[in-house]
Order: C-alpha cells, then sequence, then structure tokens
C-alpha cells in the first residue's frame, strides 16, 4: 500500500469536546499538526484509541508520522484489532509533556510495516492540544451519581470513611460535595487510597490533592465543594475515565434523539 492510495484526510469530530469553546486548543496550521504528530511519534507516546461509539479500545503507537500518513501499531488482541480495522472513526488520545493531544482519524487499513503487521491511515486536519487545566470535565449523571470513598485522618488519630458525591470528573480530577466542616479538609491536603467506581467500566483507585473549597451553585442549590486533582493517576486509570466520559455522552446523547438507554 502506497501512501497515495490512503483516503482523504478527515476533520476532527469530538464525540466528547464539541463546541466553539475549543477552537482555540485546536491545530488546525498543516506544519503544526505534522509536527506534533512526530513528537508522538519520537516519543513512542502511548495512544488510547477509541471507535464503535467507545465501546471498542485498543492502545498503539505511532510508527511513523509521514508528510501525507500516519502509521500505528496494532494492538495485542487479534479480535479487537478486527473490529478496529473496520470502524469508520478513531477517536485518539494521548499525553505529550502533560498536555492532553486528542485528534481523530477516518478509515484504517491493515498493511505490513518493517515486517510485522500495522494500521495506516490518513493525516488529520486537526489536532486538539488541551493544557492539563483546561481538561474536559463531565456533569455526572443524576440519576446514577458516582461516589468517591476518601478515608479522612482524624485529629485523634482516628479515620472517616466518606462517601463524597462526585459532581463532575476528567481524566485531571474530580468535584466533589465536601465533607461537614467538623471533618478537617484543607486545600493542599493529600488523600490517598481513594476508591470511585463508574459503573459498567470499572474502578478507580488513587490518590487526590485538594486544590481548592468554596461553595458551588448548582441545579438551584447551594453546596460547599471542593476541587481535586488525581496525583501520579495511570495511564491505565485515566483510560477507565475516558471510556465512562464517552460512554455517559453516548448515552445521553441517545436519549436526546429519542433512542433511550
Amino acid at each position: 500500500m502506497k501512501p497515495n492510495d490512503t483516503p482523504p484526510p478527515v476533520t476532527i469530530a469530538l464525540p466528547i469536546l464539541e463546541g466553539s469553546e475549543y477552537d482555540k486548543y485546536m491545530l488546525r496550521n498543516p506544519q503544526e499538526v505534522r509536527t506534533l504528530l512526530r513528537q508522538l511519534q519520537e516519543r513512542v507516546t502511548q495512544l488510547s484509541v477509541f471507535c464503535n461509539e467507545g465501546q471498542d479500545m485498543m492502545l498503539s503507537v505511532l510508527l511513523e508520522a509521514a508528510p501525507d500518513h500516519l502509521i500505528l501499531d496494532v494492538g495485542p488482541d487479534e479480535e479487537v484489532n478486527r473490529r478496529v480495522a473496520v470502524a469508520e472513526r478513531h477517536y485518539c488520545i494521548g499525553q505529550l509533556d502533560r498536555v492532553r493531544i486528542q485528534f481523530l482519524l477516518g478509515p484504517f487499513t491493515r498493511i505490513e510495516f518493517a515486517g510485522r503487521p500495522a494500521f495506516l491511515a490518513a493525516l488529520p486536519r486537526e489536532v486538539l492540544r488541551l493544557q492539563r487545566r483546561e481538561y474536559y470535565r463531565l456533569s455526572t449523571p443524576i440519576a446514577r451519581p458516582l461516589k468517591c470513598r476518601m478515608p479522612i485522618p482524624l485529629p485523634d488519630g482516628g479515620m472517616f470513611i466518606f462517601d463524597a458525591t462526585v459532581l463532575d470528573i476528567s481524566v485531571g480530577g474530580v468535584g466533589i460535595v465536601a465533607p461537614p466542616e467538623e471533618i478537617p479538609l484543607a486545600a493542599g491536603q493529600i488523600v490517598p487510597d481513594c476508591r470511585i467506581e463508574l459503573p459498567e467500566v470499572g474502578i478507580i483507585d488513587g490518590t487526590l490533592r485538594i486544590c481548592q473549597l468554596g461553595v458551588s451553585f448548582q441545579r438551584g442549590n447551594t453546596r460547599q465543594r471542593a476541587g481535586c486533582e488525581f496525583v501520579n493517576l495511570p495511564g491505565s486509570q485515566q483510560t477507565l475515565i475516558q471510556r465512562y466520559i464517552i460512554k455517559v455522552e453516548r448515552e445521553r446523547k441517545a436519549r436526546e434523539s429519542g433512542l433511550g438507554f
């Protein structure tokens, strides 16, 4: 397969990050796009490749970022590879220098590259480059609210297990309803061994840093809120959060279109 046999470049259409508010983070200059993709290749940056409305996910790396095409490594699961190969759209997420990189690719073509199986794809015309502080935050479903179990140490040496309601979540952190005032919690505090169960996706076990405490006005109610960030959350756990966000957004869109879930 020659590079000029690839399908034409596609325009990005993010299933999560939609709207004009993200335009300022979008790279559209062809040279800038190619440079960023080469950096992903040179640093062997792991990519999470989602397709089929987020139901399939493959971990990959860029084997080649050429001026007019990309070559991606196949995943370890051949059944997943088969589903990825027939998908029309592939939503790719990676991280470079603590900056989230996202782009959408069109159809893949199975090829052999340097003696091993690989996928060939056209270059994206746009790449979203999102700083850590600008990660997309999903407001959690009212009907099925998430809970974050937080073991908070008490002054007397005891431990208070607080099941915090999660107001929003991103791969960078969570916003929660803060514990009662008598429970000590302060900005900058590190809370290890926190746990969040993502329905039908998996469990997040990690450490949270309390970034800020304040009042949140949401759905007509006033409540104490704590903004928290994950500390050194592994890539596998970030992938679970990405899958959960895609799943919830897909279900919301289905309900809005009358398909229901």
